[in-house]
């Protein structure tokens, strides 16, 4: 369990907190490139870190990321006309530029050179396969953006999706990199016997006891969870943490899927889940995934209507005011849960634990060692920062970032963890058992 202190430290990212703080040393997924459609279109409300941003798309096509409030009066700039290269407030016309600068002052005097004293704030933005990234840090020169594979793929081939989460951004991360509970919460009444046997499935509900090696990298935290497979093999599921908070979840072959998730603080209460990866299918082969015999794996319930609220996008139908749409009579006969969606049942098991869960409350046990360490090296991370001024791990490097995961069946006597650490990170990790 954690302290108080600590828990405070994991969960709270304003500015002057040392996760805030941390997390303003990296580039953010900010938005959607789609969410700014065309030049000079409708300004839109952004959330980060606890921060009332407003992004826009100038004429020339470059996005801006500024402060909520005009410097004038502090009249929101979501109500700003976006015309010629420029955001314009409508209370007395002020025009500020994808920098922050005032480029028009109407309402002063013609001589006056006012405008060039005043500038709003603006936050340095770069657009990379789909995703608008900002830097929200005080480096005047910013740090290079991650080699994060799937946003480094050529235009059109990245897909790109969000979800938002009502509850602490750490506590939804934590299910990313806890494979134990997928035996339970997803296929926890799966019968192995009717899945295709050689399947990663058929044998993540044969056994639903993994063992577990967790090791720290220099870009973050792995886990190995190996289970039995056949005769004198094991099953290994290999995955990642990377800060400040990316996953990648070990879905596919080792070493074959590109695809990454981020869990952006949109403040202390709410976070949103990124999910990046090529379209490009894997390589198919035995062994791989399929979900189509795990009862309450297809989605259901879609998404509401977009509104302009700050928290008004990418918001899942099935929710806590309606109980995620729980069905207790297929919960009785069908699914484990009654809840349809493997990311449903993740967003309804955390968001029920409270918008942030005091962590000093719980007991925790062996299939826990992935997040026990991931927990301590972002607190350690964090404080390292704030008393000691020691740059966090992947922010000066974006190769650290150049990994794969997913799962593969190894001979017993083979450590997976060991074999497997530059395949993975080159993707050329075989499909087949190495014999």
């Amino acid at each position: 369990m954690l302290s108080l202190k600590d828990n405070e430290t994991l969960c709270r990212v304003g500015r002057g907190t040392p996760m805030g703080e941390l997390m303003r040393q990296y580039w953010i997924p900010a938005v959607r490139s789609d969410e700014l459609p065309a030049p000079d279109c409708p300004p839109m409300r952004l959330r980060l870190l606890g921060e009332n941003l407003i992004a826009f798309r100038a004429t020339s096509g470059a996005v801006g990321i500024v402060d909520n409030a005009c410097p004038h009066r502090g009249a929101s700039l979501f109500f700003g006309r976006n015309e010629e290269e420029g955001l314009r407030c409508v209370y007395h016309g002020w025009k500020f530029d994808v920098t922050g600068a005032c480029v028009d002052m109407p309402s002063e005097p013609a001589e006056s050179n006012f405008r060039t004293k005043v500038r709003v704030g603006a936050y340095p933005c770069i657009e990379r396969s789909g995703i608008v990234w900002t830097y929200l840090g005080a480096r005047k020169v910013p740090p290079p953006l991650p080699d994060l594979e799937a946003n480094m793929l050529p235009e059109g081939e990245a897909m790109v999706g969000k979800t938002l989460r009502h509850c602490n951004w750490f506590q939804a991360l934590e299910g990313d990199i806890d494979t134990g509970h997928a035996g339970f919460l997803h296929y926890g009444l799966a019968d192995p016997e009717i899945l295709p046997k050689g399947t990663f499935d058929y044998y993540a509900v044969r056994d639903r006891d993994p063992k577990f090696v967790v090791e720290s990298t220099d870009f973050g935290t792995s886990y190995g969870a190996y289970r039995p497979a056949e005769d004198g093999y094991y099953y290994w599921r290999i995955a990642h943490f990377l800060f400040p908070f990316y996953t990648m979840i070990p879905t596919g072959f080792l070493g074959e899927e590109v695809r990454f998730g981020a869990w952006v603080p949109v403040d202390d209460e709410h976070v949103m889940s990124w999910r990046v990866s090529s379209r490009r299918p894997m390589r198919p082969g035995a062994g791989a995934p399929s979900r189509s015999g795990i009862p309450g794996a297809q989605a259901s319930g879609g998404m509401l209507p977009d509104t302009t609220d700050w928290l008004g996008k990418f918001r899942l139908a099935a929710r806590a005011e309606n109980d995620y749409l729980i069905d207790r009579e297929e919960q009785r006969n069908a699914s484990f849960t009654g809840i349809k969606g493997i990311f449903t049942q993740d967003q309804a098991v955390t968001e029920s634990m409270g918008p942030i869960y005091r962590r000093e409350h719980e007991h925790l046990g062996t299939s826990d060692a992935m997040v026990i360490r991931t927990r301590r090296r972002m607190i350690q991370a964090a404080n390292a920062l704030a008393s000691e001024d020691v740059t966090p791990p992947g922010v000066e490097d974006p190769t650290l970032y150049r990994r794969r995961s997913g799962g593969i069946i190894f001979p017993r006597d083979v450590d997976a963890m060991a074999v497997t650490r530059d395949r993975e990170q080159k993707g050329i990790v075989p499909a087949q058992p190495v014999n």
